[in-house]
């Protein structure tokens, strides 16, 4: 696909098809100060491009996503967006689809413009990014109206896992987390294809929101370090629901061998189709 390339399918059936040829595994891309230590890389600009080029050409042509987390290449500055900019290219020429993992969330214009990460045209264009609905479901009313336009996703921050997102997730009845939910399932039942999913954490102790009818994947972040398995994606989603649960220390640890971030991805995606 080149850059400026109008999508022909949905984000959602792009999803489902690159999961049925690759497993479902998600693997975040996050090069934060410790991690590029680890490797043995400065943490400069330079460092940042020798880590993203790593990863890329070890896991695109094989994993299903790749979600690089935005703020690590903002906090390089423009050199750094430029390092992800060649990144994310170079991960969807080699057939891996791109979750810009942003967590953007705000009104009107400003939210277009968040959005114009979905359009083709866009220098740093990518298959879907993760919003946040914490301004009111009709804050991210631009995101979803580029979404339907260009064949792009979004992801909805729903219910994390992170110790204290209850405390706000799970205030009224339905809960604020539940009301995201049913917003998403309608945006799903207008716009058919499965490309309005959510963020609901692989380390909850139970899913305390219905996803029943959702017509559109979950994100399932927190696998390995931070405690979920595959058993527990399993235990909480069972079957019927397009599930993309996402690894990223337990892999990015293995590096910078190649070798051993493609077993690391290869032994999270084999235990996830067990």
């Amino acid at each position: 696909m080149t850059r400026h390339a109008q999508q022909t399918q949905t984000f959602g059936e792009r999803l489902t098809a690159t999961i049925a040829a690759r497993g479902p595994l998600c693997v975040g891309i996050d090069p934060h100060a410790p991690l590029l230590e680890k490797w043995g890389l400065p943490d400069s600009p330079d460092g940042l491009a020798r880590f993203t080029d790593t990863v890329v050409d070890a896991l695109a042509g094989s994993v299903a996503v790749l979600k690089p987390q935005l703020a690590f290449y903002e906090r390089h500055g423009s050199k750094g967006l430029a390092v992800l900019e060649d990144g994310v290219a170079r991960a969807r020429a080699a057939g891996a689809l791109v979750l810009l993992d942003a967590k953007r969330g705000d009104i009107g214009s400003t939210m277009a413009a968040y959005a114009d990460y979905l359009r083709p045209e866009h220098p740093l264009a990518v298959d879907a990014m993760t919003v946040s609905p914490y301004l009111g479901a009709g804050s991210l009313e631009p995101a979803v109206a580029t979404a339907r336009e260009h064949g792009g996703g979004l992801f909805v921050l729903a219910r994390t896992s992170n110790p204290d997102a209850g405390s706000l997730q799970l205030v009224g009845t339905p809960s604020v987390a539940q009301r995201v939910v049913d917003t998403v399932r309608g945006w799903n039942a207008e716009t058919p294809g499965g490309s309005f999913g959510l963020v609901v954490g692989a380390t909850l102790d139970e899913l305390d929101v219905d996803l029943a009818g959702l017509g559109g994947p979950v994100l399932a972040p927190g696998l390995g370090a931070q405690g979920g398995s595959a058993g527990d994606v399993r235990r909480l989603f069972g079957t019927g629901t397009v599930v993309l649960p996402s690894v990223s220390r337990d892999v990015l640890s293995a590096g910078p061998d190649v070798a051993g971030l493609r077993a690391a991805a290869h032994r999270w995606a084999e235990s996830l189709t067990a």
